[in-house]
This record gives C-alpha cells, structure tokens and sequence, in this order.
C-alpha cells in the first residue's frame, strides 16, 4: 500500500527511516528539513543528511525557518498528504500542520516513551545509566513527545555502549518500525496507546555544561565519556590546557586518594565513588586525538597532581 507522504528530519539519525519509506515504495512528495548551514574555512552551506538523500533521489525539499506562519501552513496542507513522518526534525509542528495529513503525523522517536521526551533521549539514557532504550512510532500530538503510542521495541545498554553504536543501533531500529507502523495505521491495524501516566522524564538538550568530567563517580565519569562524544565531549583542565577525553575505562582498585588526584603514569584519576577513571585516548587544542601514553610523552601529568574538571 503505497502512501502520499511528507518527510521531515535532517540529521544521520533521520536518513535511516527516510530510505526504509523509499525503499518501501511510499511517495514521498516533499521533505522538509533544516537550512543548510555554514561550515569549514569557506563558510560554504552544507546541507543536513536527510537533505542530501532527498535530492538524491529528486524528491523536492523545503527549509522553512517556521511553520507557524499561514503561507507554510497553506503550503504544507496544498501537499494532500496521506501522513507525515517525522524524525529528529528540530521545529516544533503546530497543529494547523499536525492536522493536515488524512492520518496524521508520525514521529520516530528515540527512547521508550514516557521516558526521555525531549531534545537528546539517546545522551540522556546513556548518562542516567540506563540498562535500556529504545524506539518508539507514536502519532503526534501538541505537545513534547506525549502523543499516543503505535509501535516500541527495546535496545539493551551495557557497559562498551557508545553514542554512536546506540544511534546507529536506534536509527536502523526505527527504520524497521516506522514502515510496519504506517500500513497498520492505514489499515485499521494497529490503534494508538496512550503512554503511561508515570515515569515520564525530559531530555534536556546535551550542553558543554555536561561534559566537565566529574571525579565524583567513576560509572558517572564513564558514562559522560560513552555518551558525549564526539560533541560537545568530556574534558579537564591541566597546566592551563582543556584536554578532551575520547576514550576512557573505569578502574575498580583505584587507590585511596581525593577525587581528581593522579594515581600512576596512566593517568589514573581517582574518583569519590567506584574507584577511578583511566582517559585512554586525549586530544590537546590544536592537536590530533591521541592515545594517553603519546599525549603524556609530550605534555606529562605526573602522580599526584590533582585536575580540575573545567
């Protein structure tokens, strides 16, 4: 059953359900995501991902600042869309737009909702310490992330899960789901869920602010480093230098000492709670990333100094 659709997303997570609607044979009519934006030393417009893969394959893409306005409004409701499917857009819908498709609007969000509504649900599960996430298809409403329910399926976390494998892991998830959750929509099939009254969380959007490396907690410090790379990453302070941490192991022996000390010629950090935390891979501003052992040949934090997160 092929659909009349729109498409709106832009970054790597959205192009995943984007190609899984082609490939499922729905006409896309139009995608809209965000502007292209400046980068590299030119400043030359680079467009998002989903933007890319649009004109790719010659589907027409619109950039709007806003749909609030009525001339948006007006052009998204003259596109006669069966549904629209969402993902990782990054403008709020308001709801002359969230009721112009004949099924609505459909969002492919990236935890198991009622929990980590919001901007970063991915950071923010790996940084609470989650033993799961997941996926979750529910149709749009007004408000964040509270719209009922169609289709969820789980992800494990564990201790080596990294931002980027949970992404990449969550985006093709949400590719398998959002096809299936489509055609029981626009069969009858499958009927909306409210979500659950309680446990509902909020994902604030990730900041610098989060990636002071705590010496609070070695799972914590660990947790920061799997979660916040490459941005806006981890860090510390020393000799004046904001080193970013890339990679990092908590260490369960650390030695008695107080949080932030160096412990060996590791880099060992002791930490208040679950031992230690050891950085295996660094950059220094300016440089390469680095393993810890070249950045120390270099720039060395010998035992007993004690770091500032920030």
């Amino acid at each position: 059953m092929g659909l009349r659709l729109a498409f709106l997303g832009t970054p790597d997570f959205a192009v995943a359900s984007l190609q899984a609607l082609l490939d499922a044979g729905h006409e896309v009519a139009c995608v809209y995501t965000r502007a292209p934006k400046p980068a590299g030393r030119g400043l030359a417009l680079h467009p998002s991902p989903v933007h890319r893969l649009a004109e790719a394959h010659a589907i027409p893409v619109r950039t709007p600042r806003t749909l609030r306005d009525e001339e948006a409004q007006a052009a998204f409701a003259a596109l006669d869309l069966d549904a629209a499917v969402v993902a990782a857009y990054g403008l709020i819908l308001p709801a002359p737009i969230l009721a112009a498709p004949r099924l609505g609007c459909l969002n492919v969000h990236g935890s198991l909702l009622p929990r980590w509504r919001g901007a970063a649900p991915i950071q923010r599960a790996l940084l609470a310490g989650d033993a799961q996430t997941g996926i979750t298809i529910m149709q749009m409403d007004e408000g964040l992330d509270t719209g009922p329910m169609l289709l969820a399926e789980a992800v494990a976390i564990d201790g080596r899960t990294t931002v980027a494998t949970l992404h990449d892991d969550l985006a093709a998830l949400g590719a398998r789901l959002i096809v299936p959750a489509l055609e029981g929509v626009a069969t009858g099939r499958l009927a909306p869920r409210p979500q659950p009254a309680e446990g509902a969380t909020y994902a604030d959007k990730v900041t610098a602010a989060d990636g002071v490396l705590s010496w609070a907690d070695a799972d914590l410090a660990d947790r920061q480093v799997r979660a916040l790379n490459p941005g806006p990453g981890c860090r510390f302070t020393h000799a004046g230098e904001r080193l970013k941490v890339l990679a990092a192991a908590p260490v369960r022996d650390g030695a008695a000492a107080p949080a932030g000390t160096v412990l060996d010629d590791r880099l060992t950090i002791a930490c208040a709670q679950g031992g230690a935390i050891r950085p295996t891979r660094l950059q220094r501003p300016g440089r390469a990333p680095a393993e810890t052992a070249a950045v120390l040949r270099g720039f060395p934090i010998p035992a007993g100094t004690h770091l500032s997160g920030d």
